[in-house]
């Protein structure tokens, strides 16, 4: 299993911009597969955008396909969500996770708001 930390989040006026981090302890992470989530309020969690192991494929939701950059460090368990032009649609807590099921315990969020 691994512990997920995920930061970043805070309050953003539309149009601005946020880094997202998301540590993973506990297991190897450089063979995996990651990917970022969102669940905002009275909905499902959904799938914002995936990298795969050697960080040279990606996918994105459509919503955020040309807004958002996902990225990762394996020498630091990390990964990276870069969001860009924020909109109030993208207000929402973000998770961090294996791309793919099945995936290891959700962590705790950070909570991303964007004002209009």
């Amino acid at each position: 299993q691994a512990q997920l930390i995920e930061s970043g989040g805070r309050l953003v006026q539309a149009g601005g911009s946020l880094r997202l981090t998301c540590v993973s302890s506990g297991r190897a992470f450089s063979s995996d597969d990651w990917g970022w989530f969102r669940q905002a309020p009275g909905k499902e969690r959904e799938f914002v955008a995936t990298m795969n192991w050697t960080g040279q494929r990606t996918t994105y939701a459509d919503t955020v396909k040309g807004r958002f950059t996902i990225s990762r460090d394996n020498t630091s368990n990390r990964v990276y969500l870069q969001m860009n032009d924020l909109q109030p649609e993208d207000t929402a807590v973000y998770y961090c996770n294996l791309a793919a099921k099945p995936q290891f315990p959700w962590g705790q969020g950070t909570q991303v708001t964007v004002s209009s």
